[in-house]
């Protein structure tokens, strides 16, 4: 409620209204929020990946708030008296003791651990997809591509973090994790020793890598995540939002609905969608059941042992790789590991990092886009993309050749060939199949824009021959299929000027009107206006 004085000066009298206008008379609040709680988001299912990724990391800092009361993260060796009989009198140390006291005397102990840990599987998962529906609708164009680079340090930090987690419990398979990524470290060379000592603070596995991963997890990749998120949304809130190509969607508005009160409802409710999923995982389906691992152990290892889906390609990798190394001036260059855990996830990264750049070099396109792409439409980055997924589905596969092999009465070793012919085979043909694909879909919209879409109405002339009746597409339709622009390869026009000298930069030039050839020279032409006039007096509708 408010009161008008004499001077028509609104004065509130509710304790909301009060404490709003003191707040907007001191920093002057009022007029920024009228205008950015009324800013429009376009409305796709697609477009709640990223909303996935927030609420899951929501719900980690609030569960592992929980789960830090009660953990102890020491590696110092106790005698276990718990409520798990069949691990009494074991000795081990303080941190599995105390997960094993989370899991079995804190009441609602377990159901914490195991929405912990499903909301960092699908935190993880919830990025990996989201990335993906951004590199293939070409998300990360102009003015985007700083908010790429952040998005790819939260997938990395995602991992490290995962990771961190993964290992504080201090049991048989997550000390198993550790002593292989040890070894991946061991194996850079000059400095891996020296690294090795300061990570785990001496000889493996020491007694200060569980304190310093706590604080690691709990407290610096939180943080840095958190700091990151909120500049990840403020440039989606700053720059707007991409949307899909539609009737009256240009480069410069955006169709959907506004953040008050619609959006905000919306998402609030999938937010608790999102809570709900978690938690009936959490409540049903058991996960990291570390009793069952036993206390860690250097001399020990689990049979089976599998890690988190997120560390599947970097197991498999190491699985795959012969067993090469070199010997040289009293020395070990351990390339069964430095290769498959060092060399190829150093070489994707910087490939995924810098893609938007390559791309802009490459097309030679510097105008902003806010419009996205249908896959098909870019058939050699949505091909460049499947290669990728089919390389580290493979490398993921193989990470589980052994319960692969026991499942379905393979052979280990055949398996491993197999994927070693698969790495390198699979790629290729994914990426040749999807342009195929992607090429065949474009020469379908082609039709439709010309011809109509079947009706399913057969009639006959009079000379006796059938045909089918085409319904024109709605005016919609034409549209979002007659969107994108067609790109074509560069030529160099001039090599040399007028006095023989060969142009600045021209190797370079030259590399880059062949990678052009490459990505763009085999395309559909999309229907000119004259074909579709054609088309349509022709009487092909």
């Amino acid at each position: 409620m408010s009161t008008s004085t004499s001077n028509e000066e609104i004065v509130p009298t509710t304790l909301g209204g009060k404490a709003s206008d003191y707040l907007d008379q001191r920093l002057g609040i009022a007029g920024a929020a009228k205008k950015n709680l009324r800013k429009i988001f376009p409305d796709h299912w697609s477009f709640m990946l990223g909303e996935v990724c927030l609420y899951s990391f929501i719900i980690l800092l609030l569960s592992g708030i929980f789960l830090t009361l009660f953990f102890t993260p020491s590696m110092g060796e106790v005698t276990y008296n718990g409520s798990y009989t069949p691990l009494d009198g074991i000795k081990m140390s303080e941190a599995y003791a105390s997960t094993l006291n989370i899991s079995f005397d804190v009441r609602g102990g377990l159901l914490m651990r195991q929405i912990h840990h499903w909301a960092a599987l699908v935190f993880v998962m919830g990025i990996m997809v989201h990335m993906l529906r951004i590199f293939f609708t070409g998300a990360f164009r102009k003015p985007r591509e700083l908010n790429w680079l952040i998005g790819f340090t939260l997938f990395v930090l995602a991992l490290l973090e995962g990771f961190a987690g993964y290992s504080l419990p201090d049991d048989l398979l997550s000390g198993t994790g550790l002593r292989i990524m040890q070894g991946i470290i061991l194996s850079i060379p000059i400095v891996g020793t020296y690294l090795s000592y300061f990570f785990f603070g001496g000889l493996f596995p020491g007694h200060v890598l569980i304190p310093r991963l706590f604080t690691v997890h709990i407290l610096l990749v939180p943080g840095i995540i958190l700091a990151l998120i909120t500049a990840h949304l403020i440039l989606v809130f700053y720059q707007k939002h991409t949307q899909w190509a539609g009737p009256g969607r240009t480069n410069e508005n955006v169709v959907g609905l506004p953040l008050m009160p619609v959006y905000m409802a919306k998402a609030g409710g999938f937010f608790f969608v999102v809570f709900g999923f978690i938690a009936l995982l959490g409540g049903l389906v058991s996960i990291n059941p570390i009793w069952d691992y036993g206390p860690y152990v250097p001399t020990q290892i689990t049979a089976g042992s599998q890690p988190d889906f997120y560390i599947g390609f970097f197991e498999g990798a190491l699985r795959m790789m012969p067993n090469w190394e070199i010997n040289a001036w009293g020395h070990t260059l351990s390339l069964n590991i430095l290769i498959p855990a060092v060399v190829v996830p150093g070489i994707l990264f910087t490939g995924l990092a810098i893609y938007p750049f390559f791309e802009a070099w490459v097309t030679g396109d510097k105008r902003e886009h806010h419009i996205l792409d249908r896959p098909r439409n870019m058939p050699t980055r949505t091909a460049i993309g499947v290669a990728g997924i089919v390389f580290y589905g493979i490398g993921w596969i193989n990470g589980g050749n052994d319960l692969v092999a026991t499942h379905f009465n393979l052979s280990v070793e055949t398996i491993t060939w197999v994927d070693r012919v698969l790495i390198f085979v699979g790629p290729v043909f994914g990426f040749w199949l999807t342009r195929r694909i992607c090429f065949g879909l474009q020469r379908r919209d082609r039709d439709k824009v010309l011809h109509g879409r079947e009706s399913g109405i057969i009639t006959r002339s009079p000379e006796g021959q059938f045909s089918e009746i085409h319904t024109p597409l709605p005016q919609g339709d034409l549209h979002k299929l007659t969107a994108h622009d067609v790109h074509r390869p560069l030529t160099l026009t001039e090599v040399t000027d007028s006095n023989g000298v060969p142009a600045p930069k021209l190797r370079l030039a030259k590399l880059r009107a062949r990678a052009t050839r490459w990505y763009f020279g085999e395309r559909v032409e999309k229907p000119t206006e004259e074909e579709y006039r054609q088309a349509i007096s022709s009487g092909h509708h």
